[in-house]
């Protein structure tokens, strides 16, 4: 993952900050205090208590690092106001199988399927990307299928 670009929209940018300081303003303390007592308890060698609370800590510990990663070497790209094509940050409407979705082109550290936010690397979001209304496309979805979706809207 060294040579990852990682891709961020502004509102992408603000929520790794916030939630970096949580971690480590909020989080980090109170796991801090949950293993000073458990400690207490004794023998650490048979102490689930401690044993979860330092687990715990070292997936925080990870997580502030991933995210301390990204937020220095990302590179925050900016909605266009005003354009006929999709970009990262667009909120694009498709017709796909008689139903219409939309989903939001984001880069890869902020992708989340189930907000409607999909990666610009996503087969789906790399096959919107500089396309139209009107544009016919098609895509590989996550099981395979291949997808023909119809840009209706796009917002920015």
């Amino acid at each position: 993952m060294a040579d990852k670009e990682f891709i961020l929209t502004q509102e992408g940018k603000v929520k790794l900050e916030e939630e970096l300081h949580y971690l480590e303003t909020v989080k980090r303390p109170e796991i801090g205090e949950r293993i000073k007592i458990a400690r207490e308890f004794g023998d650490i060698s048979e102490n689930s208590e401690y044993d979860d609370a330092k687990n715990e800590q070292g997936m925080m510990e990870a997580r502030i690092a991933e995210i301390s990663r990204i937020l220095s070497e990302a590179t925050v790209v900016s909605v266009p106001k005003r354009s006929s094509k999709v970009s990262i940050g667009s909120t694009v409407t498709v017709e796909m199988e008689g139903q219409a979705r939309a989903f939001t082109i984001v880069g890869a550290a902020e992708s989340d399927a189930a907000t409607g936010k999909i990666s610009n690397e996503s087969p789906v979001g790399s096959a919107l990307l500089g396309k139209k209304k009107g544009d016919v496309v098609s895509a590989q979805g996550p099981t395979g299928k291949q997808i023909t979706m119809t840009v209706m809207k796009i917002e920015h």
